[in-house]
Parts: structure tokens; sequence; C-alpha cells
């Protein structure tokens, strides 16, 4: 059993399918261990997206995160982070295959709907930054 991280960001949320979203995960096997709806600070953004810092799209991209409500999720399954990242499709809308999340509603490579962790080691990271022990069930 694995688990990740995933965030519904504030277009997700604006545009009123995180219960799309949500589901396109469970249709695929997967199960929502944690869930809670948040607003990010600049500075909570800056510390969780650090990895990206000296590129050029940081400072856009944690003033994006900040903008609304985002909903941040624990999920697990047989091969979770691979099968999310598949569900949500390439970063980039524009190739994203047909019948992902983002090639069905993201407007561009930053807004593009969701975040998922890309491996383990950033799933260890990720999952604690949003949820203690005791709420992962």
């Amino acid at each position: 059993m694995e688990r990740t991280l995933s965030i519904i960001k504030p277009d997700g949320v604006s545009k009123n399918i995180v219960g799309e979203v949500i589901s396109r995960f469970e249709k695929n096997g997967l199960r929502i261990a944690a869930l809670k709806k948040i607003v990010l600070s600049k500075e909570e953004a800056g510390v969780f997206y650090m990895v990206h810092k000296e590129r050029p799209f940081y400072d856009s991209l944690t003033t994006f995160m900040c903008e609304g409500p985002v909903v941040v999720l624990v999920i697990e399954g047989a091969s979770a982070i691979s099968k999310v990242r598949e569900i949500m499709g390439a970063t980039n809308p524009a190739n994203a295959a047909p019948g992902t999340i983002r090639k069905d509603f993201a407007d561009s490579v930053e807004r593009n709907i969701v975040h998922g962790s890309d491996s383990l080691e950033s799933a260890s990271l990720e999952i604690p930054y949003f949820f203690s022990r005791l709420e992962i069930l």
C-alpha cells in the first residue's frame, strides 16, 4: 500500500470540481485516507514549493497557491504515486492525455488544477507538511 499527496489547487476549487477530481481517483481504485480544505499563506506555499525556489516560476506559483482555498488529500492504494500522476496528466495540459484531469480542466501549465507527489521521497516529505499521523485514517 502506497500513499501520496495531492492538492486540488485554487483553480480547481474555484471551478467547483473538487468532487469530480476526487471521484476520478476513487474510480481508479484509490482511497482517500485524509482530506482537508485550507488557505495557504505565501510563506507556507513558499516552504512547500522550496524545491522550485531557483526556478523562474517560483514566485508566480506560490502567489497562485495563495489565491484561494486548496484541498489537500492523502491518497492510498497500490502504486498510488504513479496512478495519481497518470490520472492527473502531464503538467502542461496541452501535452496531457485525453481524459486526464489536466486535459479536461486546466487552463495552463501553472493553473493546472492539481499537484501530486512525484516520488516516494517527495510523498514522505509532503504528506507530513499538511497532515499529522493522527489525521490519516
